[in-house]
Order: structure tokens, then sequence, then C-alpha cells
């Protein structure tokens, strides 16, 4: 009986040693429902935001606002009326004194000034295509919504997140990289 017993025992092992073992599927998680609804969140809150700047601009009735096809509203305070055609281009070399402050005109930064290589250093993504529509000697009054300035994490020190901003920028000087390479 012992016998049979180990018998029984060594063939249900070798039964259950041989079979296959079947891999477990993963957890499906589903990031795309996530996505979506951060898309959503973020419509809506840029939603709110052109509001609150269109309610802002309507109360200003001193300056005149455009709006931009890059998400950004602008106005010239100097503006050059000859035709010359010596406007910001990528890879000039511009100097811009500059200020930034919050929709309600609160100080954020004040009196920079800056040497910027058009579209090869950082700086604020709306400003970045707002100086390209400068001229040496103009001055801009410009209004860009956070998701065109330093967006949900606003720049670490100054600029909350979320934050609308305004900046104005006196085009100083415009070093265009083929003139000066003439010289």
């Amino acid at each position: 009986m012992k016998n049979n017993f180990y018998l029984l025992f060594v063939i249900l092992f070798s039964f259950v040693a041989c079979s296959e073992t079947v891999a477990r599927r993963p957890k499906k998680h589903s990031t795309t429902n996530f996505y979506k609804d951060v898309i959503a969140q973020n419509k809506k809150l840029n939603k709110i935001e052109k509001k609150n700047i269109e309610k802002h601009l309507a109360k200003d009735t001193t300056t005149v606002y455009k709006a931009s096809l890059n998400g950004f509203w602008y106005a010239y305070v100097k503006k050059d009326t000859t035709k010359s055609l010596n406007t910001v281009k990528k890879g000039d070399l511009v100097t811009l004194h500059y200020n930034v402050t919050d929709i309600n005109n609160n100080v954020l930064y004040k009196d920079q000034v800056v040497d910027y290589k058009v579209d090869m250093e950082d700086f604020i993504p709306g400003l970045q295509e707002g100086v390209k529509l400068m001229k040496k000697g103009e001055k801009m009054m410009f209004i860009i919504p956070s998701y065109r300035a330093y967006g949900v994490t606003g720049d670490g020190n100054q600029i909350r997140m979320n934050q609308t901003i305004k900046s104005t920028i006196n085009l100083i000087d415009i070093k265009n990289e083929k003139k000066d390479e003439s010289k």
C-alpha cells in the first residue's frame, strides 16, 4: 500500500510538474481617460482665463489691443511709422528693456535689460512671438495668458502657476547676423 501511495504521488507530481505554465495577463490601466480629463480641465481653465483677460481689456479704454494668432494680445505704445523693413527675425540678437506685471499691474519683474537671440534661447513663449512683431525703437505692451507664459508651473520665483502676465517691451537694438557678417 505504501508503494501504491508513492507511485500515485509520483504520477500526480509528474503531471503537475510537466504542465505548461500560463502567463498572467497584465492589468490594464487606461490612461486615455486620465488624459481626456486633464485636457478637458485645461480647456475650462483657458476659457475662464480668456474671459478674465477680455474683461480686463474692456475696462482699459485708453489702449487698443489686438489679438494675435499666437494666443496673446498686444498694443503699440510707440510705433515705427516709417516703412523700415528692419523687423526681428529668427537668429537676430536683440537688446530688450522690459518689465513683467500681473493682470492688475502689480510688478513682478521691473526694468530687465537682456540680450536675447531670437528663437535660439529660452524666453517667455508669448514674448518670443511678440518680439518678432517689433522694429528697432518700438515699444509694445503684451497680455499673455498663462499657457503662453509659464503655465501650470510658474517660473519658480515671482510668477505663480496659471498666472496671466503683462509685459511692456522696448526694443533697443537688433543685430542681424547677415548684416553684421558683411561689415
